[in-house]
């Protein structure tokens, strides 16, 4: 299988802590959900987890996950 820009699955995995590290970077400058849902990060995460659900989580879950770390890392406010 393979993206439709011409990208494997195999290197969208690699590239996968990339488009973790882009997502956290949309959430830390403050992004509405339907902005970070248009970019790149966000529709290579979805490909990720539509080709394979058992080893990707959907970005929606990714999300949800790296707001809970960014709320760690700022402490209490």
């Amino acid at each position: 299988m393979s993206e439709t820009n011409g990208l494997t699955i195999g290197e969208l995995e690699a590239k996968y802590f990339l488009y973790r590290k882009a997502l956290k970077q949309l959430l830390l400058e403050g992004r509405s959900s339907s902005g970070i849902e248009k970019t790149l990060c966000w529709s290579r995460l979805q490909t990720l987890h539509h080709c394979l659900p058992r080893q990707y989580k959907s970005p929606d879950h990714i999300r949800h996950q790296l707001r809970r770390e960014i709320e760690l890392e700022q402490g209490p406010a």
